[in-house]
């Protein structure tokens, strides 16, 4: 088994697009006007509308905005450098600056418009440099 994707269900589709874009750096691949992907060599940030509830069995299934227990993570290059292109435009969405964590990575939080968690790391340890080879 392999994890191919992650999908946030949300009320601004274009809202969401427009951030994900901006912090990856990757153009969304937009298959409808209530669907789109981000692709990332090891997995896809899939945005759906709330509209797309109904091919899952309804509107009660998942309720935009209301995720408190997630954290989508995006391995980068370099998040200080990162940190530095982003920090003026994304002033409003940083929950914490680049800090060095426990397990060896350089993390940038952040809440995307829904509220979402979103960290961007970079391993800077040898131990968690390794943990991410091949």
């Amino acid at each position: 088994m392999n994890l191919i994707s992650t999908r946030i269900i949300t009320a601004q589709v274009e809202v969401l697009i427009s951030f994900y874009e901006q912090v990856t750096g990757l153009t969304a691949t937009r298959f409808t006007p209530d669907f789109a992907e981000l692709k990332t060599k090891t997995a896809t940030l899939a945005i759906g509308s709330t509209r797309t509830l109904q091919f899952f069995g309804g509107d009660s299934v998942a309720q935009p905005a209301q995720n408190r227990t997630v954290i989508i993570e995006f391995r980068v290059d370099d998040v200080q450098l990162l940190f530095e292109k982003l920090a003026v435009s994304l002033k409003s969405y940083i929950v914490q600056e680049p800090t060095l964590m426990p397990w060896g990575n350089q993390s940038l939080l952040l809440r995307d418009p829904d509220g979402n968690l979103v960290n961007l790391f970079t391993p800077v340890t040898p131990e968690a440099v390794e943990k991410f080879r091949g």
